[in-house]
């Protein structure tokens, strides 16, 4: 397996067609222990590297920031040129009232943090985890554009903005308006089970030369196929525990875009996994879907997806299943 590069939206960079995503490096579970630790965070890495792989995405908040620092250690025994790193901030990563946000305080405090923890001297991409309302988009528009100028960072992004495609028009207006760097990059949830983006956000996507790197592609574990049509989920899974997680995708319209999932999986010989992964590549607006995995095993068999040729009729009929 070896994994295309395509451009990362519309920018001279080049990543991989699938990124990985290191949401669960240092995250504690209700238990209190750590659901991948440094060791496994770095197998994981090393398999996705030697697929091919260089873009790595992380956040601040990860692992209350145990993900970025297991990135960067990882990262010191290689060349850093060779990997695109993305990172996001806004959420709190100290107690204090100017620990969050987007205003100038936060912003050039966490930036420093940010790359305190990854070891480098600059992050490819660097994510609004979410819009500021108490902040003006003046204000934080112009911190981040001084971030690039500054080669603390190459590109900026939005993140987790789907039902307010308005919002990212307007910063990259005033970002035109004023000659600061503009969003290049969006990162919405997006999967066969997800499709709220359709319609203005994908459109703002395309008029405004952003491109989409959308988390959650497997719909939260719903499109692996683990689940059945009537039947109770099983033990151990989301959908046993998570009530919320039922309401959402154990639905008749959800097993609709499953069922459809599974008979191509049959006919291509691939999981519903990889499958609904694959429709993600092959979506002509989509720059690279980010993958997650607790096991060399689960993140082999996501980035196998890659090796699948769906026909324009199957493509159409995972699109039109919802």
């Amino acid at each position: 397996m070896d994994l295309d590069t395509v451009s990362l939206g519309r920018t001279g960079t080049k990543v991989s067609e699938v990124a990985f995503g290191t949401w669960r490096f240092g995250r504690k579970n209700d238990e209190g222990e750590i659901e991948i630790g440094e060791k496994r965070a770095h197998n994981l890495l090393d398999a996705y590297a030697d697929a091919g792989g260089n873009f790595i995405d992380t956040a601040d908040m990860y692992g209350d920031g145990r993900s970025e620092e297991y990135i960067g250690d990882w990262l010191s025994d290689r060349d850093r040129e060779d990997f695109v790193v993305a990172s996001k901030i806004y959420w709190p990563t100290r107690d204090d009232p100017n620990g969050k946000g987007l205003s100038r305080k936060h912003l050039r405090n966490n930036v420093d943090e940010i790359l305190d923890r990854l070891g480098t001297d600059y992050v490819d991409l660097l994510y609004v985890h979410r819009w500021d309302d108490e902040t003006p988009a003046e204000e934080f528009m112009r911190t981040l554009d001084g971030f690039v100028r500054d080669g603390k960072v190459n590109y900026l992004g939005a993140s987790t903005l789907e039902p307010n495609a308005w919002k990212v028009a307007k910063a990259n207006e005033l970002a035109d308006k004023r000659g600061y760097e503009p969003f290049k990059l969006a990162q919405p949830r997006y999967n066969l089970a997800n499709r709220e983006i359709e319609g203005n956000y994908l459109e703002m996507c395309a008029d405004y030369d952003v491109g989409v790197v959308p988390w959650s592609p497997l719909a939260g574990g719903f499109l692996t196929g683990k689940y059945e049509r009537g039947e109770e989920p099983p033990e151990g899974t989301r959908g046993a525990t998570d009530e919320q997680f039922r309401d959402s995708y154990l639905t008749g319209e959800n097993f609709d875009v499953l069922e459809a999932a599974e008979a191509v999986a049959e006919e291509v010989g691939a999981t519903p996994a990889q499958v609904s992964l694959a429709w993600l590549t092959d979506h002509e607006q989509v720059t690279a879907p980010i993958v997650g995995a607790r096991t060399v095993d689960q993140l082999d068999e996501n980035l196998a997806a890659t090796d699948i040729d769906l026909t324009d009729e199957q493509f159409d009929r995972l699109a039109n299943a919802k």
